[in-house]
């Protein structure tokens, strides 16, 4: 009885590991990459519609009148690059969806230098969008 169950055991763990390192078929490949692209495009319609609303009330503010107009257009220059920042981060993670899905259709060695080379690539981008975010506020 016990290696009747260690076998099933040992047949389950087998097939499940099989099934981690199968490619997914060009199909499966494609509808994950239009979920993906379309997802990825959500999010990014959303953050340049939350950037739109920053820059036009960071403009509102500085033609508020304030008594330092200096003070005002920095602090408005300073919500319109955050305001960046957030479109430029929403694009590198949609981007990093859908060549995530891509690389599904890849096994083994390759799917894992597909998804290291996606996320160096995601990396990069929030990088220089956090150094362009860094040069506006000096």
């Amino acid at each position: 009885m016990r290696s009747k169950i260690l076998m099933a055991a040992t047949i389950v763990v087998v097939c499940a590991i099989a099934g981690c390192n199968r490619a997914e078929t060009s199909a499966e490949t494609r509808k994950d990459v239009s979920a993906a692209r379309q997802e990825a495009g959500k999010d990014l319609a959303d953050a340049r519609l939350e950037a739109s609303k920053e820059i036009a009330d960071a403009r509102t503010d500085a033609a508020d009148g304030r008594s330092d107009a200096a003070a005002a257009q920095k602090q408005a220059a300073i919500k319109v690059a955050e305001a960046n920042y957030d479109v430029a981060i929403a694009r590198a993670d949609a981007d990093h969806k859908v060549a995530v899905e891509k690389c599904e259709a890849l096994t083994g060695a390759d799917r894992d230098a597909c998804k290291s080379a996606s996320d160096a690539a995601r990396d990069a981008a929030k990088s220089e969008a956090k150094a362009t975010l860094d040069r506006s506020k000096t």
